[in-house]
C-alpha cells in the first residue's frame, strides 16, 4: 500500500453549521487518486498527454462522521478490481486527529482515447496495468 493523502478542511469547504459539506467529500477522493497514481510512477496528466482520459463511471460514499474547518482527513486509495477497461477504487477516510473513519468511498473509472473509445490498457500501459493488479489486495 502506498503513503495515503492528507487534506486539510479548508474553511471555504464548510457549512454554517461548521461541517465539510458533503459533496468535497467528492473533490477529495480525486485529489488523492491523482496523488496515488503520481506515487505510484505513472502521474495522470502525463497519461492525457498520452491521449489516454480516465473519466467517473460511477461514485459512492458513506458519510460516517463529520470533519470540520482545521481537521486533516487521511485518505487511503486502494484498488479493488481492475480489467483493463474498469478500475474500482476505495477510498478509507480517516481523523488525523482521531484515527476515526470519517467517510468510507468506492469510484469506478473507465479509459478512454480522445475520442471517447475505450483503450485496452493491458495493451497501451502494461506497466500500469502490473502495477495496480500488484495492489489489489488478494492479488498475487
Amino acid at each position: 500500500m502506498l503513503n495515503p493523502y492528507t487534506h486539510k478542511v479548508q474553511y471555504y469547504e464548510t457549512d454554517m453549521m461548521g461541517v465539510a459539506h458533503h459533496s468535497n467529500y467528492i473533490r477529495w477522493m480525486e485529489e488523492a487518486r491523482i496523488d496515488f497514481m503520481d506515487k505510484l510512477g505513472f502521474p495522470y496528466a502525463e497519461m492525457e498527454k498520452n491521449g489516454v482520459v480516465s473519466p467517473v463511471k460511477s461514485v459512492s460514499c458513506e458519510y460516517l462522521k463529520p470533519c470540520v474547518f482545521g481537521d486533516d482527513a487521511v485518505i487511503a486509495v486502494t484498488p479493488v478490481s481492475f480489467n483493463g477497461v474498469v478500475l474500482a477504487i476505495r477510498y478509507d477516510m480517516r481523523s488525523k486527529k482521531t484515527g476515526e473513519q470519517v467517510c468510507s468511498a468506492r469510484s469506478e473509472h473507465v479509459f478512454l482515447n480522445r475520442e471517447g473509445h475505450f483503450v485496452r490498457m493491458k495493451r497501451q500501459m502494461p506497466a500500469f496495468c502490473a502495477a495496480i493488479e500488484a495492489l489489489i489486495p488478494g492479488e498475487d
